[in-house]
């Protein structure tokens, strides 16, 4: 049987996609998934992977001429689908499945879900929310901790977007949530909230970085870590498929540190607060070296020492990348945005900025498993 959870859908329809302008929205596209074709799948599901950085169904399905074909096919990141209320226990090995979805162009034997029915429940749709009685209790939350740092551990997240159609109809766009109901009652337009998101950052490029970014192949895991499961920047990983990211405030052998955890693929940082410099040789990571002060309820992080690697798709970044993040807690709204500012002088002609808001998140923090099950790339 299938696991009965309360669906959220303010006026969901298909699933092409409209997103609003922000970088925690852009995502990594289709693939060779073919999607001006829908097919129908049934079958038996043998299993769920609830991975990043896409989860994968799996099952028996029978073909057209009555031949078991054991198929996998594709669905949300784990690290979205436990945000919109999903589970690994609503999806028992057994039951019997239909899947509405795109095939993929090279191989039979997978697909891209849109919509599918599990046993005897709903018709669900891959961008399908359920209703949560979670909330955060910020009562006993003090604002400063006994030292008089602000208070910014926790568990942090973007506002959840869901799909929504306006009244005029069409495919929908991802909406933020807190603005999903007037959205989809036309009280608002999609112009409307476009204006309060945060601007996608330009990257202004030198003639090196030009050059590298129409050679960068954004389906190649030898060029995107996005399909190794690897980081890919403290600025990218920190809003991407709307990860829920962990902050803990402590001291380590004498010193102030702030440890984050990306939620994305699990990515590992530490800001060292109060320190007034970087140490004179680092050894290049995709973290580099972050040290941080306060500013009243700002915290200011400056960080070096970077690896080669990629700022954000198509965008490479050097060895002498610089970042400069301003953290500030709302003790009001309990809300914590970055400001970020980005040079780079072997890529980057121009800073590359903009900034991005998280709130304390309903859901935990957990660290998910990342295994990239797209068929082209397993080879």
């Amino acid at each position: 049987m299938f696991t009965s959870r309360k669906l959220v859908r303010p006026a969901v329809a298909a699933a092409v996609l409209v997103a609003i302008a922000a970088p925690a929205l852009a995502h990594h596209g289709f693939g060779l998934f073919q999607m001006d074709q829908m097919r129908q799948w049934s079958g038996t599901l043998t299993k769920m992977n609830l991975i990043n950085p896409h989860s994968y169904m799996e099952l028996d399905a029978i073909d057209a001429s009555g031949k078991k074909q054991h198929m996998r096919c594709e669905m949300r990141a784990a690290a979205l689908l436990r945000r919109s209320g999903w589970s690994i226990e609503m999806f028992k090995p057994g039951l019997h499945v239909e899947i509405d979805g795109r095939p993929h162009r090279d191989d039979p034997g997978a697909c891209y879900i849109e919509t599918f029915k599990l046993g005897d429940g709903p018709t669900m749709s891959r961008n399908d929310q359920f209703q949560t009685k979670s909330t955060v209790d910020t009562s006993k939350r003090p604002l400063k901790l006994a030292d008089g740092q602000p208070n910014i551990s926790g568990d942090w997240a973007v506002e959840q977007l869901v799909l929504t159609v306006p009244p005029s109809g069409g495919n929908g766009s991802m909406i933020p949530k807190s603005m999903s109901a007037d959205f989809a009652a036309g009280k608002i337009s999609l112009q409307q909230v476009q204006a309060t998101q945060p601007p996608r950052p330009k990257a202004v490029y030198t003639e090196a970085g030009k050059k590298a970014a129409d050679a960068f192949n954004g389906r190649s895991p030898k060029d995107n870590p996005w399909f190794a499961c690897k980081p890919t920047s403290i600025i990218r990983d920190w809003t991407a498929d709307w990860p829920i990211n962990r902050f803990q405030q402590k001291t380590v052998g004498g010193e102030k540190v702030i440890d984050i955890t990306y939620g994305l693929y699990n990515f590992e940082r530490r800001i060292h607060v109060g320190m007034t410099k970087h140490p004179e040789r680092l050894k290049p990571s995709a973290a580099g070296h972050s040290i941080g002060n306060w500013e009243g309820d700002t915290l200011v992080v400056d960080t070096v020492g970077f690896a080669a690697g990629v700022l954000s798709p198509p965008t490479r970044s050097s060895e002498q990348m610089h970042i400069v993040e301003r953290f500030t807690l709302d003790s009001q709204k309990l809300s914590l945005r970055r400001d970020y500012s980005v040079t780079d002088p072997v890529y980057l002609s121009a800073p590359y900025e903009s900034y991005d808001v998280m709130y304390l998140s309903d859901v935990p923090f957990q660290k998910q498993p990342c295994k990239d099950m797209t068929p082209e790339f397993q080879q």
